[in-house]
C-alpha cells in the first residue's frame, strides 16, 4: 500500500479509493461483513449473564461479539461495516461500544465503513462530516443519503478530498420500497439514475487520475438488472451491494456491478456470516462455544461464491 502523504501538518494515508483497491486486491476477494448486533440473535455464549433491560450490559455483549467477529473476519476480507443504528438503538453505551469496535477493526487492518446513511444541508452536513470521516469516529468511509439533493452531498464530498475518506451515496437500495420512489420517472430517466448521473461525476471528480473515485454507490443486491445498467453508468464508482444472503441476493445476481478485472463492487453480509451459529449447515458439529468457528465457515462459504459466480474469480489470479 502506498505511503502516507502529508496536508499541511497533518499525515493522510492515501485516497480512499486507493486503500480499497488495495486492501480488496490483497485479501482476493470484494466481501465486505456487515456488524449488525442485535441481542436476540447473538450467540448463548455471548449472551450469557447479559442483561437485557440493561443498556451498559447490552453494549457489553454488542462490544464483545464484534470485536470476535472482527478477529475472525481480519484475515478474510478487506472491509467491515458496522450498521451505527445497532449502536445507537442502546443509547450512550452503545455508542461507546461502536466506538471500540470502529478502533479493533482498524487496528486488525481492516478498513471501516460506517453505515450512518447520514443526509442534510450546509453546516449540519459539515458536522456530520467532520464527526465520522477522518474525525473522532475514525471511519474510512461513510454511507450517505442523497435525496435533500446534491448539494447536500457536497460538503461530505470536502470532507472526503481533505481527508482522504470516503462516501458511498443511496442509489438504489435493496428494499422491496425502493421502487416508491428511486424508480419514479423524470425528464426521461429514472430518480435512481438521475442520483446515479450525479455520483458518477463526483466519482469522476475525485478520481484523481485512477480508475475509481472516493465517491461510491450503494446498489442494492436485489436488483440484478440495475446493478449491469449502473455499473455501465458509473465506471469511476465503487459500488457497494448490500443484501446478499439473507435478503435474497445470490453471487449470481451480483456480477453486473464488477469490471473484468473483478474490482468494483464490494459485496456486503450481514446476519448470513455473523448470525452463522443459527444456519445447521455451517453450525453443523459444533459446541455452542465454537460460534466463532461458525463465522469463518460461513465467511469463506462467501468468498467463495462470490469467486465462482462473478468476476471476483480474477482476484485470486
Amino acid at each position: 500500500m502506498s505511503a502516507a502523504v502529508r496536508n499541511g501538518d497533518t499525515a493522510l494515508p492515501p485516497r480512499f479509493a486507493t486503500r480499497l483497491t488495495a486492501a480488496v486486491t490483497a485479501r482476493h476477494t470484494p466481501s465486505c461483513i456487515g456488524l449488525d448486533p442485535r441481542l436476540e440473535s447473538l450467540p448463548p455464549a455471548v449472551t450469557q449473564g447479559t442483561d437485557p433491560g440493561d443498556p451498559r450490559s447490552i453494549a457489553d455483549a454488542f462490544r464483545s461479539f464484534c470485536r470476535d467477529v472482527i478477529d475472525v473476519v481480519a484475515p478474510l476480507v478487506p472491509v467491515v461495516k458496522p450498521q451505527v443504528a445497532c449502536f445507537e438503538a442502546i443509547g450512550p453505551h452503545g455508542m461507546l461500544a461502536l466506538a471500540d469496535v470502529i478502533g479493533h477493526a482498524r487496528s486488525r487492518g481492516l478498513l471501516v465503513l460506517a453505515d450512518g446513511k447520514r443526509g442534510d444541508i450546509g453546516s449540519t452536513a459539515e458536522a456530520y462530516a467532520a464527526g465520522w470521516l477522518g474525525g473522532p469516529w475514525a471511519a474510512d468511509a461513510l454511507t450517505v443519503n442523497p435525496y435533500l439533493g446534491l448539494d447536500s452531498i457536497e460538503p461530505f464530498v470536502a470532507a472526503a478530498e481533505a481527508r482522504h475518506a470516503g462516501l458511498f451515496v443511496l442509489v438504489k437500495t435493496s428494499n422491496p420500497g425502493s421502487r416508491d420512489f428511486q424508480d419514479l420517472a423524470s425528464s426521461g430517466r429514472s430518480i435512481y439514475e438521475h442520483v446515479a448521473a450525479g455520483v458518477e461525476q463526483l466519482a469522476a471528480r475525485t478520481a484523481a487520475g485512477g480508475t475509481y473515485g472516493d465517491v461510491g454507490a450503494v446498489v442494492g443486491a436485489t436488483w440484478p438488472r440495475q446493478l449491469d445498467e449502473l455499473r455501465a453508468a458509473m465506471p469511476h464508482t465503487w459500488i457497494l451491494v448490500p443484501g446478499f444472503g439473507r435478503q435474497g441476493g445470490r453471487a449470481a445476481d451480483v456480477r453486473g456491478a464488477f469490471h473484468a478485472d473483478g474490482l468494483g463492487a464490494l459485496v456486503v453480509s450481514a446476519r448470513d456470516v455473523i448470525f452463522a451459529h443459527a444456519r445447521p449447515e455451517m453450525n453443523a458439529g459444533l459446541a455452542e462455544a465454537q460460534w466463532q468457528q461458525a463465522v469463518e465457515r460461513a465467511c469463506r462459504d462467501m468468498i467463495d461464491r462470490l469467486a465462482d459466480d462473478t468476476p471476483a474469480a480474477a482476484l485470486r489470479d
